[in-house]
């Protein structure tokens, strides 16, 4: 890369940290528990509306994980989940009612937080419908994987979005508060992706699966990127670029081996497709906060009316990490 990119790049890092902090004023807290973070604590970041039922399962799969404190930023919901979260013990909360879009869909507000509450921290960014799993999680805790990272001096942990999906109609069988939404969402596509390399970010760029197959199948390149980097050691002066897909300083962005080889890499288990899934899409469509005009959101609307059930013969059925491994969607890479 040239010294004029590197510099293009150390530009835009700067304008997104100062964006960031003016974008904190939009938030306003709720319940302040940051006192009670420790200095080797591991945290999670998230923006969310309108996900109350969702939030007991989702704390409990990452209390169980080893997140040991959780920083919310909730966006003008009117479902109870404010009033939820505000009740949790290991939970720091903020409210804002500001532009999601606006906000680079919730970029610039976890930037914020991040440059305050989690450096020196190991930080995981996730949204309320996405399960972090990886080599050896289900016997070793998220702290195992942190600790190895910094014996191997790796700053950065790399993992692929999986759309996971039910075998009937997604309308089919109503999601229950505090239930796994594994239970429902139990397949996936186990091929179908493309991979690039994005060479001003350095990053991998990852489409497919049942969401290019089932609604973006006549423009394949305008699927949602599935390439995510949702725990990173935060240090002063990164900043996310757009959602978790990439960031800077751009050497965060090396979660793969240049040389051949395997680095190790997890999944993101995205449970986004259960009952609720269908008066969603509704609702985003008319608040048109997402990326491109809600152009994903009106794929969504059109392709579940067409066809509701995601499942096809060559869907599988979700085991556990393992298997991702064997499909090659993930890697152990050499940690053993």
């Amino acid at each position: 890369m040239s010294a004029y990119s590197t510099y293009r790049l150390r530009l835009e890092r700067k304008r997104k940290r100062v964006r960031s902090l003016r974008k904190r004023s939009e938030l306003h807290s709720v319940v302040d528990r940051t006192d009670a973070i420790g200095d080797d604590d591991i945290l999670l970041f998230c923006t969310l509306r309108n996900e109350r039922i969702r939030l007991p399962f989702f704390l409990e799969y990452y209390r169980n994980l080893g997140i040991n404190h959780f920083l919310f930023v909730e966006n003008d919901s009117d479902d109870g989940s404010k009033e939820y979260l505000e009740q949790q013990h290991d939970v720091t909360l903020w409210t804002t009612a500001q532009s999601y879009k606006r906000s680079k869909f919730g970029v610039d507000w976890l930037n914020a937080l991040q440059s305050r509450y989690g450096v020196g921290h190991w930080n995981l960014v996730v949204d309320v419908d996405e399960f972090f799993v990886y080599p050896f999680c289900d016997s070793r805790p998220l702290r195992a994987l942190t600790d190895w990272l910094d014996a191997s001096s790796i700053k950065s942990f790399g993992a692929m979005l999986l759309d996971m999906y039910p075998k009937v109609p997604i309308d089919q069988v109503p999601y229950s508060e505090g239930q796994n939404p594994m239970e429902i969402a139990e397949y996936f596509d186990p091929g179908n992706y493309s991979i690039t390399r994005n060479p001003k970010y350095g990053n991998l760029w990852i489409q497919g699966g049942v969401r290019a197959r089932a609604f973006f199948a006549n423009e394949p390149e305008r699927a949602p990127a599935l390439n995510k980097i949702p725990l990173v050691k935060w240090s002063r002066g990164n900043v996310y670029i757009s959602s978790t897909h990439m960031l800077l300083p751009r050497g965060l962005n090396l979660v793969y081996d240049e040389w051949g080889g395997e680095k190790a890499s997890g999944c993101l288990l995205h449970a986004k497709f259960l009952n609720s899934f269908t008066e969603k899409s509704k609702e985003e469509l008319k608040r048109k906060q997402h990326f491109a005009n809600s152009h994903e959101y009106r794929a969504y609307n059109k392709g579940i009316k067409s066809s509701p059930s995601l499942w096809c013969r060559w869907s599988e059925k979700y085991i556990n990490w393992r298997q991702l491994e064997i499909l090659g969607l993930m890697s152990k890479g050499n940690w053993i």
